[in-house]
């Protein structure tokens, strides 16, 4: 928080009504702990993290940012600030997640139409819609632009045919943001941007199960699944844009740590695990590790409190979702280093839930440098769109 910030009195008066509701309605069971991603997980709230869910949905708290009319919490950055500093002091983390939250809202509210907005918005703050991304497909990985799921124009509805892969979440998503081929004869310029209800006839999905044990990706067919035109979220070929947008959202949720699925021991301090099974030594790689996570937050924060309130995500963000991957990984590998033989646990008694979560997130978040856009495609936004560099024959 700025200094302007901590003089100015409407941010005060704010900071005490944050403090007062969530000493009325955060359930103390719940502090440090992370619920945010469980819809993903196919998991159903229950008991105080359904009531948490339900009351941040409600006061729009989930999605601060969002505007008022939509059931969000039109808070000003430096409001939503402050907010993220009240909840923290108490361990309360905010339950409302997921790709709507982190992706696909902001996206709605940039390019949607306001029959679309007055339509979606309000099951993503409340946290009660499920949404999955529609994108890669078994031959359009990096090069997205080559996908082709076909949307036919049936006169009052699109005819969908394709298949898409690492669709996380997807078995128990309601909707699909879609990219999908409108026009055979240009790449780019034939792709168009379509919402897509996962419950329609003709969807089908198959988990793909992972190393870690988890099946949150999945491949996704279409069949003759049926569209209604009103689902076309911008112009029709304009596709391309919009899907670029939300990469960027993507990528500046994934690179502030907001898309990491299975975090391991996040709650917990890196240097406090490892006084429990370690004890402390002179290499100093935890305190290095723990420098580089600070400054790594705080570059964050500053990034959000230079951002103007009108404005999204750029390509800075291609460097926050290269270095947030790095740390995450760095992480999860010194927690298995420090457990040892603890640090191997699959399952069975003789280890901890806390050390088989992190086995497991380990294995996981192997996947953080290739979701989101490979590493490699991040460092080519990096040296062309921010360093200005060209490719040379």
């Amino acid at each position: 928080m700025s200094a302007a910030e901590k003089l100015d009195p409407e941010l005060e008066s704010f900071r005490a009504e944050a403090r007062a509701w969530l000493a009325e309605n955060f359930p103390p069971s719940l502090k440090d702990k992370d619920v945010s991603m469980t819809a993903m997980a196919g998991i159903t709230l229950s008991g105080d993290a359904k009531l948490w869910q339900e009351r941040m949905g409600a006061k729009g708290w989930g999605t601060p940012t969002y505007p008022k009319q939509y059931g969000g919490g039109g808070l000003t950055n430096a409001q939503a600030r402050v907010l993220q500093q009240e909840m923290a002091r108490i361990g309360a983390k905010n339950p409302i997640g997921g790709m709507g939250v982190m992706m696909f809202g902001p996206t709605l509210l940039e390019y949607g139409n306001e029959e679309q907005k007055a339509r979606h918005v309000p099951g993503i703050v409340t946290g009660t819609v499920r949404w999955c991304q529609g994108y890669s497909e078994p031959n359009a990985g990096s090069d997205l632009a080559a996908l082709r799921t076909q949307a036919v124009d049936k006169g009052d509805h699109y005819l969908v045919n394709g298949q898409k892969i690492w669709t996380s979440g997807a078995q128990f998503a309601d909707w699909c943001f879609c990219l999908v081929r409108t026009d055979n004869s240009k790449k780019h310029e034939g792709i168009s941007f379509l919402l897509i209800d996962m419950k329609s006839p003709g969807v089908e999905v198959r988990p793909i199960k992972l190393i870690s044990g988890n099946s949150p990706f999945c491949e996704t067919f279409f069949t003759d699944v049926k569209v209604p035109k009103e689902n076309l979220m911008g112009p029709l070929n304009g596709g391309w844009t919009i899907g670029k947008r939300l990469l960027q959202f993507e990528r500046a949720g994934l690179g502030s740590g907001g898309g990491s699925a299975g975090r391991g021991g996040a709650a917990q301090g890196i240097d406090e695990i490892a006084k429990k099974y370690v004890g402390t030594d002179e290499k100093g790689r935890i305190a290095e590790h723990q420098m580089s996570a600070r400054a790594f937050a705080l570059t964050i924060a500053r990034a959000q409190a230079e951002a103007k309130s009108n404005a999204g995500p750029n390509q800075t963000t291609s460097i926050m979702k290269n270095a947030g991957s790095k740390l995450q990984q760095e992480r999860a590998e010194l927690l298995l280093e420090i457990m040892g033989s603890q640090g191997l646990g699959w399952e069975g008694e003789g280890f901890t839930r806390e050390e088989i979560e992190s086995t497991r997130a380990w294995l996981g978040g192997k996947a953080v440098t290739i979701y989101g856009g490979t590493a490699e495609i991040q460092n080519n936004i990096i040296a062309k769109r921010i360093l200005g560099l060209l490719d040379h024959q």
